[in-house]
């Protein structure tokens, strides 16, 4: 039967954010032997390219080193100057395969986990002078892992190195008998095919070894269900922080749009759910919605509208229609003009009549609110 995972397998794959940090700290996979190859394999190309024309240079400039002017025997500064000259020109000579190396270094990382730059491995740490964490580094899974990849480096070349000498054995031998210049030129050409079979053969080490890299970089990075967790509340913010925020935002709104409610012309309601307070005045396009709510609130805002003297008109499907269709600060819909305006118009009536005449005023009714606009309750 299988165990139930618990919070501290580190089971999961790293997250975007986890690579990314890591990344920032300097962190990403190596290959130490894909380095190797390509820098040995570019100065392979090097002395392939530029090895003759560079020879050729480095003899003139030998021999031009030993033909020195009579006048110059003498002078204090004279053998100074002609050494900088013929350094310089040696630099010179040399530069392109510089600079060949040069961009080799940057090959490998590229090729693995790009080119990163960290201030992080500069900083002091104290554990890695720990003799305790050293022994554990030692003992540990990824130093058993060098050991062995250094020992198949060692065999696999020994063997190759064993089989290249027995195949040019007779050619090494015949070296002896032969010119001087020609045995050297015949020499580098053994050695160069010798030393890039066995770069080859490094070669196949680094094939292992790049895969093995980014797996065990992997694993090093994975996280358990816990830490994805605190990852999400970290991003995200925690849901009962965020929760708390909305409650205040939501109380804060609420008060300003109670307190706005004393300023409102009119609060349409239907009786038992909904209210919705209206202002309006001759510089508007059309009135302005100050405030609404639902049950609770519906309630608040009547009991504040009464208080405030503000008139409250019983419109049940437009009540419904501005709660649903226009929101808080914004203008009322356009449909909803020709019924809002009735409204208004009434309340003004109702503001500028006497009590007696208050009394024989009759409100609209069965208000022009579109079908799209009404709840299916009022069909």
């Amino acid at each position: 039967m299988a165990q139930p995972e618990t919070a501290q397998e580190k089971t999961h794959d790293a997250t975007p954010k986890r690579l990314s940090d890591a990344r920032k700290k300097g962190d990403v996979p190596r290959s130490r032997e894909l380095n190797t190859v390509l820098m040995l394999l570019t100065s392979m190309i090097g002395f392939a390219t530029l090895g003759a024309t560079g020879v050729g240079a480095y003899k003139q400039l030998a021999s031009a080193q030993w033909q020195i002017d009579r006048s110059h025997i003498f002078s204090t500064t004279a053998m100074l100057n002609r050494f900088f000259e013929f350094f310089v020109q040696a630099l010179w000579i040399t530069s392109p395969f510089l600079l060949l190396m040069f961009l080799a270094v940057f090959v490998g990382p590229l090729c693995m986990g790009g080119w990163v730059f960290s201030t992080s491995s500069l900083k002091v740490d104290m554990s890695k002078v720990n003799p305790l964490a050293g022994l554990k580094r030692m003992v540990g899974v990824q130093s058993l892992a060098e050991l062995g990849k250094a020992l198949m480096k060692v065999i696999l070349l020994g063997l190759v190195s064993f089989a290249l000498l027995q195949l040019f054995r007779d050619d090494f031998l015949l070296l002896a008998s032969m010119p001087l210049n020609l045995a050297i030129n015949k020499m580098f050409g053994l050695m160069f095919v010798i030393i890039l079979v066995l770069v080859l053969t490094l070669g196949l080490v680094a094939l292992i070894d790049v895969p093995y890299q980014k797996w065990s970089y992997a694993k090093k990075l994975r996280m358990t269900f816990q830490e994805i967790r605190e990852e999400n509340k970290e991003q995200q913010g925690n849901p009962e922080v965020k929760a708390k925020v909305r409650a205040l935002q939501q109380g804060y709104a609420n008060n300003k749009m109670l307190s706005d409610v004393p300023l409102a012309d009119v609060v349409i309601v239907n009786p038992t759910h909904f209210s919705v307070a209206l202002k309006y005045d001759e510089n508007q396009v059309a009135p302005i919605v100050v405030a609404k709510g639902v049950d609770n609130m519906a309630f608040r805002i009547r009991e504040l509208a009464k208080e405030s003297e503000v008139t409250v008109f019983s419109a049940p499907p437009l009540a419904r229609a501005l709660y649903r269709h226009a929101e808080v600060g914004e203008t009322i819909p356009s449909e909803l003009y020709l019924a809002v305006a009735q409204v208004l118009a009434y309340v003004l009536q109702i503001k500028k009549a006497s009590f007696s005449e208050q009394r024989r005023m009759v409100p609209p009714s069965d208000l022009p609110v579109p079908d799209s606009f009404r709840d299916p309750k009022d069909a």
